[in-house]
């Protein structure tokens, strides 16, 4: 009789279940079933030695080991230290990933403060690309607010401080003329994915300059860890235009242009020139915009959207993340999304966020068959100046116009939450503590179940805290921020999960599907998809814990199913330079087979073949 036997593979002490059926008898006719059997001891430990393509590189030597993209530090096996000659350049004990990461994150887990985490992270991420995004990848619940919100902005405010070696690229106003070469001083040919910042609005904490780049550092290691971009294909960009940060312009330690910021005609041109020298080069890459200040942010976003494939995350990649938390908390209510309409909505902010968020939702309310008329009614936009009016209508942008009311123009917050007795509160100032009490207690006396989301980053500069919203309510909110909160403990003992409304859970998968189709733009609608699937991948269990966006441990999982969505929609619209739904049978085997994986593979040094 055959005997059949279950193997679990362990790989580099990370658990691939494979469940393969192995036939012991005949391994003739059971060839393409094969049981590895794991080495325990040595080198090769914990480790595959199953085929793996190797990667042919140009460096050899001690080059290697100060190359972050191909060094492995001491797991590198006997074999490849010859080969690569690097044989006594470290120490002699060989390690797997799995040894490691457990080094790594004993050094982490060993600090109090998150900034001094980011920086033992930081220092890995300039050695051994693969082990770092190896970590995000195993331990993102942990890792995600130490390489991002919260602690991303500190990690810019010290950025100068802290510089110790480069990465990414800067075009300041001082290239002017000589962008176009400048591209090809970056090494890498095959870029996907440029995240770009002015350094003029980072986060809540204002204008940053140069040292802004710690958020396209941020957001480009989510792009790899969680939406699988590989980080050969990825660029870190800061457009020096100056800055108007008093404090930075006297800092003898700022390494950015210290002089005021172009505006106008002179910084426009600059973005232009560097938009038509990365395009130029890399004519498929997609362009995320990160933290440009309001009033330049639209203007550049309606520039190229229509003919570069590019987008900005703080309107479009913000209002769609906002708008899969608003479907989900109408789940959460036992609503259909066509309810979506019959909300009442306050938005606390009118810049580039606020404004962003307001036009998703606008148009999806017409995607499920309001009208115009009927979905511009449901808005509420207050700034500094109270609420929306066309009493003010010469100051405000083309975006906000289309939000401005009739009457009641300059009404404060608080008397807009009275009045008007919203469902919804969406706050986007970058005040923290504009939620009081009196408005939160106020909105749930006439709202059985209010939608209350604090989006400000990072978490000091957050309208409400967890607490406050849970508190006041007396735990009937349905609540999101923009920066994580932990589980709230009510007095009778019962606890309530905030669930953190971040743009994370839609860029990495936005620019994932985009870059593997071969987009020409990225248009409404495929950012609209893109909610609907984060919409839909929280489960019913999560959704009677009044969570509208799924555990943070399966932001692959969702940047899948995002790319897959953003892909289709493509098709759909003809924007699919690629390739055609038809020549596809397994559109989502094919997206997972193009998510980058951190694992070690064999070196092998390119040469030249003459014989």
């Amino acid at each position: 009789m055959k005997r059949r036997s279950a193997v679990s593979i362990f790989l580099k002490d990370r658990r691939y279940l494979s469940n393969i059926a192995t036939d012991t008898e005949n391994p003739i006719e059971g060839q393409a079933y094969a049981e590895e059997v794991m080495d325990t001891e040595g080198e090769w430990a914990g480790c595959t030695k199953r085929f793996l393509a190797p990667l042919q590189i140009s460096v050899r030597g001690a080059d290697i080991l100060t190359n972050p993209l191909f060094n492995k530090g001491t797991s590198f096996k006997s074999g490849e230290r010859d080969r690569l000659r690097i044989r006594g350049l470290l120490p002699p004990r060989v390690t797997n990933m799995g040894t490691q990461e457990a080094r790594v994150l004993d050094m982490i887990r060993g600090e109090d403060s998150l900034i001094r985490k980011n920086i033992i992270l930081e220092d890995l991420h300039d050695r051994n690309e693969t082990l770092y995004h190896r970590i995000l990848v195993d331990h993102i619940e942990e890792m995600a607010p130490i390489i991002y919100t919260p602690t991303v902005g500190q990690a810019c405010k010290e950025f100068g401080m802290r510089y110790r070696r480069p990465r990414g690229m800067y075009f300041s106003s001082d290239d002017r003329g000589h962008m176009a070469a400048m591209v090809y001083n970056w090494p890498h040919k095959d870029v996907h994915v440029i995240c770009v910042t002015d350094g003029s609005r980072i986060l809540g904490l204002g204008d940053l300059g140069a040292n802004g780049m710690g958020i396209p550092i941020g957001k480009l290691s989510l792009y790899c860890a969680a939406g699988g971009i590989a980080p050969h294909r990825v660029l870190p960009v800061v457009l020096d235009s100056g800055t108007n940060n008093e404090k930075l312009l006297n800092d003898p330690f700022y390494l950015g242009l210290q002089r005021k910021r172009l505006r106008g005609a002179e910084y426009f041109q600059q973005v232009d020139e560097f938009m038509q020298a990365v395009t130029h080069r890399w004519p498929n890459v997609l362009v995320q915009f990160e933290d440009f200040s309001s009033d330049v942010a639209q203007i550049i976003l309606n520039k190229y959207r229509e003919n570069v494939l590019c987008f900005n995350d703080d309107i479009q990649g913000t209002g769609a993340t906002t708008l899969a938390g608003v479907l989900g908390a109408l789940r959460v209510k036992g609503q259909d999304v066509t309810a979506l309409g019959d909300q009442k909505i306050v938005i606390a902010g009118a810049g580039s966020a606020g404004i962003g968020v307001a036009q998703v939702l606008l148009q999806a309310m017409m995607e499920h068959g309001r009208t115009y008329e009927e979905a511009i009614k449901c808005f509420f936009i207050v700034d500094q100046d109270g609420l929306l009016g066309i009493d003010r209508i010469n100051e405000l942008t083309r975006e906000q116009q289309i939000f401005a009311r009739d009457t009641e123009g300059g009404m404060a917050l608080q008397d807009v939450v009275s009045k008007h007795k919203p469902t919804m509160l969406l706050g986007m100032t970058g005040v923290a503590g504009i939620f009081t009490e009196s408005l939160i207690t106020e909105m749930a006396e006439h709202c059985e179940r209010p939608v209350i989301f604090p989006l400000s980053n990072p978490t000091t500069k957050a309208e409400c805290t967890a607490d406050q919203a849970f508190y006041w309510t007396k735990g009937r909110c349905i609540f999101a921020s923009g920066s994580p909160f932990d589980p709230v403990t009510m007095d009778d003992g019962k606890i309530y999960y905030p669930t953190q409304c971040n743009n994370m859970y839609i860029f990495p998968g936005v620019g994932l599907g985009a870059t593997i189709c071969g987009a020409k733009i990225v248009s409404d609608q495929m950012l609209y998809v893109a909610a609907e699937a984060l919409a839909n991948f929280v489960t019913d269990e999560e959704l009677q814990q009044g969570k509208v966006f799924p555990h943070i441990s399966k932001i692959r999982e969702v940047s899948h199913k995002v790319a897959v969505a953003v892909i289709k929609q493509a098709m759909v619209e003809g924007h699919a330079s690629k390739f055609e739904s038809k020549e596809i049978s397994d559109l989502e085997s094919f997206v997972a087979r193009k998510m980058y994986d951190p694992n070690y593979v064999p070196l092998v040094e390119k040469r030249e073949i003459t014989i």
